[in-house]
């Protein structure tokens, strides 16, 4: 099994900085890692020149060399396809193949299959905001009709905004958080501050997910956005076999994750390798938050890279 990391911008020899004590965590447990050269996919659009300093499998192990898993910045679909084809061209599959990536990756994607375990979500995809008369930066008064049909969905409940993969939670109250769907004013002006600042990085489409009261553990420093009792699940193969807390704030009073009652919800997702993020109510109910894939999915600062890699299988998977 190897592991893909980004390499520095600066020195193509050493990884992103961002990645250093991962690699270094990878390493110490006898992973084999090479770097990825982002820049030269996702600006160069050149997938080979991106993986030209990836080991290539020896013909003695070329099942277990030929596996790997990356672990750097997230992807578009199209990049990850990218990606994907470069490495498989020299004989390295990465774990999960674009329509798993994918899966995980967008919201759209997933939220079907766990519906009853997640808050209440309506999707709006790019081509409807586009029909509707989305301009660059805000949203227009075609493109208000779409969402006040959108948001009557959720009565006068409170909801949040994101797009299929991101939301901008530090803007919290500006461009996430709309305290009444119901209020078409306020709704369209965090739509459209959001809007602006998404701009042309907006990912896949609009969702408007309903705002439920997770127990909170403290209120962000620079965002006032409540940070909650959330954890993030990593799966492989449908089995959890790591989790962490989310959120380096706040006190978690030794709670856990109830990893039982995740077990098989953690069998649904089409994906080998993806996260879960949950976090539990103030009724005392787990609700799902997210899904993600695993190999783009960030370790909390707080956290020791070495006990996530000591959770991962060093031969092939």
């Amino acid at each position: 099994m190897q592991i893909l990391f980004c390499s520095n911008p600066i020195d193509r020899r050493k990884p992103d900085p961002i990645y250093e004590a991962e690699a270094e965590a990878a390493a110490k447990l006898n992973f084999t890692t090479s770097l990825i050269n982002f820049e030269a996919l996702v600006d160069e659009d050149d997938p080979l020149k991106a993986v030209n300093g990836v080991q290539k499998p020896t013909a003695a192990d070329e099942r277990a060399a030929g596996n790997a898993i990356y672990r750097g910045w997230m992807l578009t679909p199209d990049n990850y396809s990218k990606l994907y084809g470069a490495l498989n061209s020299s004989g390295i599959h990465l774990i999960n193949d674009p329509q798993s990536y994918k899966h995980c990756h967008y919201l759209p994607e997933w939220i079907y299959i766990l519906k009853d375990r997640t808050p209440k979500t309506v999707c709006i995809s790019k081509e409807e905001l586009d029909q509707g008369g989305k301009s660059e930066m805000t949203a227009s008064p075609k493109l208000d009709d779409v969402l006040k049909e959108k948001l009557a969905q959720f009565d006068a409940n409170p909801v949040i905004i994101k797009d299929y993969v991101k939301s901008e939670k530090h803007h919290w109250l500006d461009a996430c958080f709309i305290p009444d769907a119901s209020d078409h004013t306020k709704a369209l002006e965090v739509i459209s501050r959001f809007l602006q600042l998404r701009g042309s990085a907006l990912e896949g489409g609009l969702v408007i997910r309903q705002f439920i009261q997770f127990q909170t553990l403290t209120t962000h420093s620079k965002s006032a956005m409540p940070l909650t009792k959330e954890f993030r699940l990593f799966v492989l193969d449908g089995k959890i076999i790591h989790w962490f807390n989310y959120w380096e704030e706040g006190d978690y009073q030794q709670l856990q994750p109830p990893i039982d009652e995740f077990s098989e919800i953690a069998k649904l997702p089409r994906s080998r390798f993806f996260t879960m993020d949950i976090a539990l109510t103030v009724t005392g109910q787990w609700l799902v938050i997210e899904l993600g894939d695993a190999q783009v999915s960030g370790l909390p600062e707080n956290t020791l890279p070495i006990d996530f890699y000591q959770a991962l299988p060093k031969t092939s998977c």
